[in-house]
Parts: C-alpha cells; sequence; structure tokens
C-alpha cells in the first residue's frame, strides 16, 4: 500500500478531491492510504465545511488554519505547516489540484524535500501572469512529477513549454509524465446531478420554478476590488434584468459581499438591493450549485471551474474576464468573452440567448468520459508503488 498527501484549500479543490476520495474507497481502498491536509485558506463554513459534509470527501486529517491575507503571508505559513505534515507522514508523494495558493504552497514545500508531485488540472493556461492563478500553475507544472490534464489543448501547453510527451520511467521531476485524462470535475459531475435533483431545493426555495434565470458568480479579486470594473458588471446586471424581465442568481463569496457596499455606487446599490429580479444569496452548496447551473437559462461567471460545469449541464456562458484557460468552450462556440464591458455583456447575452434558442449550440465531449479519477488513481498507484 501507498500513502498519499492529498492538499487543498479552496472550494474547488474540495471538489475535485471528492471524486480521488472516491475512486480511492470504491477502487483502492487496499492500494492507496489518503492523508488529507486542508490549509485553511477558504475558512467560512459555506466555502468549506458544507463541501465536505456533502461530497462524502473524509474529514481532513490536518487544518493549518491559514486564513485569508495577503499572498505571501498566507503561502508562508503554508508552507510551513506543510513541510511538517511531510517529514511526520512521509508519504510516496502529493496530491495538488489547480491553482490557488495552496496548491503553489504544497509544490514549494514538496518539491524542496525531494518528494514526486502529482498535479491535477495541469497544463491549463489564460496566458495572463497577472493572474496570480497563472503564477501557481506554471510554478506547480514544472516542480510536477506527473501531470494530468483534461484536455488535448492543456498537453499542447505543456508540450510548448518544453515538457516531452515520450519520456519513459522512472519518472522524476526532471523526467515528468504527461497524460492526458479527462476532468475530474466531469466525473463529479454525473456522479452527483441525481442526488442534486434529489437534496437540494434552492430553485424552488428561491421561487423560480418553471422562470428562466440567469446564475451570475464573481469572485476573481481583478474584478471585485477595482470599483469601475465591479460597478460596470452590476450596471449590466441591472440593465438585463430589467429590460429582460430575467431573474439573476448571485451567490457572493463573503469577500465580495462586504466589498459591494465600498466599491459600489450608492445610487446603484440601491437600485440592486430594490430590484426583485436580482437575488444576491450566500455562497452556495455543490448540490445547490448543480441545480441553479442545470436549471438556468445561461451563466455569466469569471470563474474557470463555473465555466466548465456549464458546460456540463449544456449551458450558455458568458466570460466575466478578457482571456480563460478553457478557450475551447469559446471556440464551440457555447462561451464568449465579454471582460467588464458593459455593452459586451448586454450584447453577448442577446446573442448567446438567441442563439441556443432558434439554433442550438453543441457540447461535444470534450472532458473526458467520467472516469478520470479511477484513471489518475491508477497511474499513481502503479508509478509509486515499486
Amino acid at each position: 500500500m501507498i500513502k498519499v498527501l492529498t492538499i487543498i484549500g479552496a472550494r474547488p479543490q474540495i471538489i475535485k478531491a471528492a471524486a480521488i476520495s472516491r475512486a480511492i474507497r470504491n477502487h483502492f481502498a487496499d492500494k492507496i492510504k489518503e492523508v488529507i491536509v486542508h490549509t485553511g485558506q477558504h475558512y467560512d463554513d459555506n466555502m468549506s465545511k458544507v463541501f465536505f459534509d456533502e461530497l462524502g470527501v473524509p474529514k481532513d486529517d490536518y487544518n493549518l488554519g491559514a486564513g485569508s491575507g495577503n499572498h505571501g503571508r498566507q503561502t508562508g505559513q503554508m508552507i510551513e505547516g506543510i513541510e511538517k505534515i511531510i517529514l511526520q507522514e512521509k508519504p510516496q508523494c502529493i496530491i495538488l489540484y489547480g491553482d490557488t495558493n495552496s496548491t503553489l504552497a504544497g509544490a514549494i514545500a514538496t518539491s524542496k524535500l525531494h518528494l514526486p508531485i502529482v498535479h491535477i488540472e495541469a497544463g491549463l493556461r489564460s496566458f495572463n501572469k497577472n493572474m496570480p492563478e497563472e503564477i501557481n500553475r506554471i510554478c506547480c507544472d514544472h516542480l510536477s512529477t506527473l501531470l494530468f490534464s483534461p484536455t488535448k489543448t492543456g498537453v499542447n501547453n505543456l508540450a510548448k513549454e518544453g515538457f516531452k510527451l515520450d519520456n519513459k520511467p522512472a519518472y522524476t521531476i526532471d523526467n515528468p509524465k504527461v497524460y492526458h485524462c479527462g476532468d475530474v470535475m466531469y466525473d463529479n459531475s454525473l456522479y452527483f446531478s441525481e442526488a442534486a435533483k434529489k437534496k437540494s431545493k434552492i430553485v424552488e426555495q428561491l421561487g423560480l420554478s418553471g422562470k428562466k434565470f440567469i446564475l451570475v458568480t464573481v469572485h476573481r479579486d481583478v474584478n471585485t476590488d477595482q470599483s469601475a470594473r465591479l460597478n460596470a458588471l452590476f450596471e449590466a446586471f441591472q440593465e438585463i434584468s430589467s429590460a429582460e424581465n430575467i431573474n439573476f442568481v448571485i451567490p457572493l463569496h463573503p469577500r465580495t459581499s462586504k466589498v459591494l457596499d465600498e466599491h459600489l455606487n450608492p445610487d446603484l446599490l440601491k437600485s440592486i438591493r430594490g430590484n426583485s429580479l436580482i437575488k444576491i444569496i450566500p455562497p452556495a452548496g455543490f448540490f445547490d450549485i448543480i441545480q441553479l447551473e442545470s436549471n438556468c437559462s445561461l451563466v455569466m461567471t469569471d470563474s474557470g471551474g463555473v465555466q466548465k460545469e456549464a458546460y456540463f449541464f449544456h449551458k450558455p456562458v458568458i466570460i466575466l474576464r478578457s482571456e480563460t484557460e478553457w478557450v475551447e468552450l469559446v471556440e464551440q462556440g457555447c462561451a464568449i468573452l465579454a471582460d467588464t464591458d458593459k455593452q459586451q455583456i448586454k450584447d453577448a447575452y442577446s446573442f448567446l440567448m438567441n442563439k441556443s434558442r432558434t439554433y442550438g449550440i453543441k457540447y461535444p465531449a470534450i472532458f473526458g468520459d467520467g472516469k478520470a479519477a479511477e484513471f489518475i488513481c491508477k497511474e499513481v498507484f502503479e508509478q509509486f508503488s515499486t
């Protein structure tokens, strides 16, 4: 049996870890022992604990309690804590997900101790190094031994950066292995979609049964911390909801909720709060998000994960950024990059709603077969069991 150390810290990583934990529990219980480290990057119960409870992720063995803060302080605290745990647990490898500060901290701590890193969701690139996530994912990829990319585009990105796709064992940080494996989030969406229908009543609770609505998520600091960008977004939401008589559902990260008072024009904020069509709610659990995504007419988001989840449920997406890691969605014509330009958002809404209604949008299976987690566990065991 091998021991793997899984490091998670943010909502998307907890959800991704659910797929791997489930695959270990169902298919590799006699081969892989998983130790879970929660950095505490997302510490609010609605952003963290609820996902452990809903998704059946085993309780974390360690919680570093890093909390929020400046990148350097937060990441440094995580590195120190992860290093101590690695030395104590002595795992065969470390599993990291995505592109958060928890990912970066895990990559730095692990590489300094000369242990192999397994990076799930490798190869994604926005080609915008002003995004902290871009720095984190690039660093993690170049410190990893096994790189599992959800898409062919991710594999191609790694090849362009000098990764050799035909390396032979034994795999190391200097001789890494790149895989095209499909997306563990797609695994989860397939697995949990039926349960969500039974367990989530959020659509009914919001009074939206049988009604058209738009799901919006906004959390990136480039949007929340710049007054002009945040105002442009909420002006677009207000104008579309009023002109089209369509509901908006906006689950807000606790941090984003706080900055509305600080950054939004007072008249706009008053209009938003007085608009019965705009429903600002606390962060939603995974089952609730699945129900909102599967029942909405369209998604507007600056989240990479929500872009994908919308695709899984065949919903058109307006991306509230100037670039995306998931270029396939734009290439397929089911997503439009609008950034925070109010007119572009309104034009994208009109185009996608009309196209979806009149012509339909094709959603080819570009994220695998729903068994990515099993494939990853099989490869991890085979590579590190000898």
